[in-house]
């Protein structure tokens, strides 16, 4: 997933200006996905092959050990592809999987881009994860002391209802601007920093 040279730079632009009003590091990532999820496919696969079997109970290969084996097999082969099919493989991932692995994956890019050792606990990470539709405002003690995680949810929603629509960068551009608002007002700028690069980080697909 790539944005092009003036996306970027209307995003750290973005970035830039709401540093010039808060004491917060800002960082923004994006994730074409969370996790493959190569093994639900092949679960949902081996459900359908496993089952396969009742209904051939009436049948004369019923009782037929070696062609029962090969039918199943076949089973199994042609319902991984079809769970591999896109439309079909969006359906099969449950929710609370996707947002589960997509929020580990957050966490992961908050400690990794070192969002955790800013001074004064200012870290503030905006995640977004492409194809689990998944949104996340992460913030480091310094901040989380002063708006809580229930003031990001109006934030949060617009941005996923963006998500959905394909519109991505606009999204980071908005919820950029909407935290920022918020954190000048509860989190001012108070000394000069820049600890952390002001620029949108795209993960590899």
């Amino acid at each position: 997933m790539q944005f092009s040279e003036e996306l970027q730079k209307r995003i750290s632009d973005a970035i830039s200006d709401v540093e010039r009003l808060t004491d917060a590091e800002v960082m923004c990532v994006l994730a074409p996905r969370s996790d493959d999820y190569d093994y639900i496919p092949a679960l949902w696969a081996a459900l359908v092959a496993l089952l396969f079997p009742l209904p051939l109970s009436l049948t004369p290969w019923w009782g037929h050990s070696n062609t029962l084996s090969l039918l199943q097999l076949g089973v199994f082969a042609l319902a991984w592809l079809g769970f591999r099919w896109q439309p079909v493989f969006q359906r099969i991932i449950p929710k609370s999987v996707r947002y589960w692995r997509a929020g580990n994956m957050a966490r992961r890019q908050f400690l990794k881009n070192g969002l955790h050792h800013t001074r004064d606990g200012a870290g503030f990470l905006i995640f977004v994860s492409a194809q689990e539709r998944y949104v996340e405002i992460l913030a480091d003690h310094g901040i989380a002391a002063k708006i809580s995680d229930e003031q990001w949810r109006y934030i949060v929603a617009a941005f996923v209802l963006q998500v959905k629509r394909n519109q991505i960068a606009d999204g980071f551009i908005q919820c950029i601007e909407s935290c920022g608002e918020l954190l000048a007002q509860c989190y001012p700028a108070t000394q000069e920093k820049n600890e952390l690069p002001n620029k949108l980080v795209v993960l590899p697909g």
